[in-house]
């Protein structure tokens, strides 16, 4: 499969090939502070091979206390992108940074133990096309 991605400016763009062999929602708390949000989706594969197409220079790396929890983001827009861990035997793909269609879909929700407080029954929320009046 060949995959291309961007950040939210576009400033960076990217492409992979290869197939991905996981596909996770984490609840971690890390993983809610990275993203403001109920979980990270991300995509991992051992595999793939990541290549920058443009504004490599523009993608920075944090690595949380050098324990491995690491995010890759753009310097300018600070849209989440790839990264590789674990001495380079391990691509992370951040899923919405994906433009190109994803067929997988998530296999699992993980580190549930510590997932928001509110995350319950999102399911139940009602949904809005857009931005709802009022």
């Amino acid at each position: 499969m060949k995959y291309t991605g961007s950040c939210l400016c576009g400033r960076v763009t990217f492409e992979i090939q290869g197939d991905f062999e996981n596909f996770y929602l984490c609840h971690c708390e890390r993983c809610r502070k990275d993203t403001g949000s109920a979980h990270a989706a991300n995509l991992f594969s051992s595999t793939a091979k990541l290549s920058w197409l443009s504004g490599q220079n523009e993608v920075k790396t944090f690595n949380y206390h050098s324990e491995g929890h690491i995010k890759s983001f753009c310097a300018n827009c600070g849209s989440a992108l790839p990264n590789i861990q674990s001495d380079g035997k391990l691509l992370v793909v951040p899923a919405g940074c994906i433009d190109s269609v994803i067929c997988m879909k998530p296999q699992g929700h993980i580190y549930c133990a510590s997932k928001a407080s509110w995350d319950n029954n999102l399911e139940k929320v009602p949904m809005y096309k857009e931005l709802p009046n009022g």
